[in-house]
């Protein structure tokens, strides 16, 4: 799962108990999971879920450069095709309403035989079959610029599509090998609405064409903001315990006063603020756990005075990440710690810290090295100049961006101002944050959050190198062949250690580069509407919507 989202969080409560408990100011073991797990038959018939969103879907193709949110992605693994979910620890397993089997069966060329279940259709009647995976081989693997995707990670790696032994047998022939295969086809998208650049583009703007999974599209309502789920009549599988899901679109505070109010039933408590108003308060849990979750400020290396890598540099060393970290840590149940990697969480196989004197606060080395690059300090509080122009960097904010992503933004103008940065912080709305911002790379920094990326494959379109206009999620727009050349040598790797170390001497060079100022892990704190059973925090995995309920 690749996901943008701004820095959001809020709320919180009491322990709900049935977790992997961990001391206050601890982090959770790696896979920590917390969701109050009951087997189904204890759980009610129907009722309905409400969540709280950050901004309205416009774009419901996950696999889309404007998809690409946490948001899409809980939509889409819905109604649409999931082949594989992964557990606690982040292992993927078969999902038997969609594969009976899924099997690497040759090695040279490395080959993957689907055998889907029989049962497996589309709404339009249709069954699920290897048309539905070439044609999405084909929109993401080609190096098409008419598709704006958001990672061909692994698709481009493919040479052909093929049915099998027979129609529910999908054979996927890869022309370099890929070692996160199970990544692929998750979700799996329509042949009949996903063939053309302009399906894949225009047929998932503001509605879901055709859909395969427990729940389906009920209605979109523009003024109330809300998107409603509903069980599919047609769906085979499982049937789901609650009737619907009703996402709403609304700011920090106002889903913190919505949760109070019992209009909402979850809400993330991973402020002081939030945690503290509600740690006690009735109806409800709070449930913790670790997730791969961090915090970063992407630059943009494109244009202007962030194009120059010693002025990246800089930033980096200018910032004192430590004191970032402790003001998102404070008065929170669990520590924050700082991330040394961009592709490892610290509690996760793999880490090392690779950050070096740029994960290091030495404001005197940032001064000397502007000086190096030829901007002059003019004195304390004023921007530097060169050439006439001024040092001074515009901080694009997602407008639902809560308190503490504010407070994050503000003290990092405070830091680079000490070193002669100026910062104009820019609130933008939130729906056009990722498309006319972030997208575009009208911005010099932005503060954000990569989820859910426990394949490290999935994270090689962060640093990818652009390809014409598709900048893929490298919005920054940040790169190098070196990168390039030890990713794509990573993501074919299947042995496991000697695929780590690759990981590990790309992480250093993208420190090198100056591509983002990593900053830390963040945890997994979400306050939870009590009784609701088999929702929460996944440690490393997926949530089954067909399991989530509401206890007898």
């Amino acid at each position: 799962m690749t996901a943008v989202l701004a820095v959001a969080a809020v709320a919180g409560c009491s322990g709900s108990g049935g977790r992997d408990d961990a001391p206050h100011g601890v982090l959770p073991t790696y896979g920590a999971y917390d969701i109050n797990p009951r087997p189904v038959d204890a759980l009610r018939s129907g009722g309905t879920l409400t969540l709280p969103i950050m901004q309205m879907i416009t774009q419901f193709n996950y696999l889309h450069v404007d998809g690409a949110t946490t948001d899409t992605w809980t939509v889409d693994t819905m109604t649409e095709p999931r082949l594989f979910a992964r557990d606690v620890k982040g292992v993927p397993r078969p999902v038997p309403a969609y594969l009976e089997s899924a099997a690497v069966t040759g090695t040279s060329p490395q080959v993957v035989t689907y055998r889907l279940n029989p049962k497996a259709r589309w709404s339009d009647g249709t069954a699920l079959s290897w048309r539905d995976f070439a044609a999405q081989w084909r929109a993401l693997g080609r190096g098409d610029q008419r598709y704006p995707v958001a990672d061909p990670s692994g698709y481009d790696r493919i040479g052909d599509v093929r049915q099998g032994s027979g129609p529910h047998e999908v054979r996927v022939v890869f022309q370099r090998p890929f070692a996160d295969w199970q990544q692929l086809f998750t979700p799996l998208f329509p042949e009949a609405a996903y063939r053309t650049p302009g399906q894949f583009d225009r047929a998932w703007q503001g509605r879901l064409p055709i859909t395969a999974g427990p729940f389906t599209l009920g209605s979109i309502d523009r003024t109330t903001q809300t998107i409603t789920l509903v069980r599919s009549r047609t769906w085979w599988g499982p049937r789901p315990r609650l009737d619907r899901v009703v996402l709403r679109v609304l700011d920090p505070a106002a889903a913190l006063q919505a949760f109070r109010n019992g209009e909402v039933d979850v809400v993330n408590a991973a402020t002081a603020e939030a945690y503290q108003q509600l740690a006690r308060a009735p109806d409800c849990d709070i449930r913790i756990g670790s997730a791969w979750d961090e915090v970063h400020v992407t630059m943009n290396g494109a244009a202007g005075p962030l194009a120059d890598r010693t002025v990246r540099n800089a930033l980096q060393q200018a910032v004192n990440r430590k004191a970032l970290a402790d003001v998102a840590a404070e008065g929170l149940p669990v520590k924050v710690p700082l991330l040394g990697n961009h592709f490892f969480m610290t509690d996760q196989p793999g880490y090392a810290d690779n950050s070096g004197h740029y994960g290091t606060y030495d404001p005197k080395a940032a001064a000397r090295a502007l000086d190096r690059a030829g901007w002059h300090s003019r004195g304390a509080g004023k921007p530097r100049v060169k050439d006439g122009r001024s040092l001074t960097l515009r901080f694009v904010l997602n407008a639902n961006t809560n308190r503490l992503g504010l407070d994050l933004a503000q003290l990092l103008q405070q830091m680079l101002a000490g070193v002669g940065v100026g910062v104009d912080i820019l609130k933008v709305p939130a729906d056009a944050y990722g498309p006319e911002y972030l997208n575009k790379g009208n911005f010099d920094l932005a503060i954000f959050r990569f989820v859910g990326l426990t394949y490290p494959s999935s994270t090689y379109a962060i640093y990818h190198s652009p390809q014409g206009q598709q900048a893929f999620e490298n919005y920054g727009r940040i790169d190098s062949a070196d990168v390039d050349r030890l990713l794509d040598w990573a993501v074919g790797t299947l042995d496991v250690r000697q695929a780590r170390r690759l990981y590990n001497r790309a992480d250093a060079e993208i420190w090198s580069l100056g591509h983002d100022i990593e900053l830390y892990q963040r945890p997994q704190v979400l306050a939870v509407r009590k009784g609701l059973a088999n929702y929460g925090v996944p440690g490393l995995g997926d949530i089954d919507f067909t399991r989530v309920g509401w206890q007898k």
